[in-house]
């Protein structure tokens, strides 16, 4: 999956430190990224300050470390120009080096994040940046706000020698997908795949199974992978203002998973090849 980059290591702990020429600069418009494309391959690499060095060290904001790489944000517009172009962040899907398109990912629910929280939601006043951890406070009203994740559920439901696979409305990605949906206030991980399969499809489960879990950069979003089965009948009531499609597909007949970059397919696969 996509956060999988070992021997690469993703550092969390908040330990920031000043821009310098090496330091690797995420620029975003937008859903897209500035990179520039190194070859046919989906290789691509990111400007460093050296790259940028016209623009002033206070502009930028030091987001997390890679190995020994410190990755930065860029607070104003970089435009594009010296082999570097915006590109949609659905690129880093597929993109190599692996470590650098999950950065890019990363760095964008960051980025986000940032955006959305310039001023206090209870007072209205700018926001300050802590220096010890990731997060920004009101000093007027001491409001204090992190980042925050989104949890959701992806749901693999059998029948027999089928898996049910469906098709979002409306959304940019148009492939193979499984059942999700996000938890609600107050209810269990576990109660949110009942009600997203009965809400998406009409049908009812049981014998879940937890898989495993992947952060979704894309949408903010820790995704709770589990199997399951179906429970009485198979027709389904497919609520369209979710899904596109939604059907029941032979094991042999489920899609191959090039990107190898979700945990949606890699669930797909494992039904595919016999292992669920």
């Amino acid at each position: 999956m996509i956060q999988d980059i070992a021997p690469h290591q993703y550092h969390t702990e908040y330990n920031p430190v000043p821009v310098q020429d090496d330091g690797v600069i995420l620029a975003y418009r937008g859903r897209t990224v500035l990179v520039r494309l190194e070859g046919e391959d989906k290789s691509f690499s990111y400007p460093t300050y050296a790259d940028l060095a016209d623009v002033p060290a206070e502009r930028f904001r030091w987001l997390f470390r890679e190995d020994d790489i410190n990755y930065f944000l860029a607070l104003e517009d970089i435009p594009e120009g010296r082999g570097f172009a915006y590109i949609s962040i659905n690129f880093m899907r597929a993109a190599r080096p692996r470590f650098q398109a999950f950065a890019g990912v990363a760095g964008l629910s960051l980025h986000n994040w940032y955006s959305n929280h310039r001023f206090c939601g209870q007072c209205g006043r700018p926001m300050a940046h802590s220096d010890v951890e990731r997060m920004v406070y009101c000093g007027h009203c001491h409001t204090m706000i992190y980042p925050r994740i989104c949890p959701a559920v992806i749901v693999a439901v059998r029948n027999g020698d089928k898996l049910l696979v469906s098709t979002y409305a409306g959304r940019e990605y148009t492939r193979a997908a499984l059942i999700a949906g996000f938890a609600e206030v107050g209810e269990t991980i576990e109660q949110t795949v009942h009600r997203e399969v009965m809400e998406e499809v009409g049908v009812k489960v049981k014998n879940l199974r937890f898989y495993k879990s992947q952060p979704w950069c894309f949408t903010d979003t820790l995704l709770f992978g589990f199997f399951c089965d179906l429970d009485g009948d198979e027709t389904l009531r497919v609520d369209h203002n979710e899904l596109a499609t939604a059907q029941w597909v032979e094991r042999h007949d489920l899609p191959d998973d090039p990107e190898q970059a979700s945990l949606t397919m890699e669930m797909i696969t494992l039904f595919k090849q016999g292992k669920m």
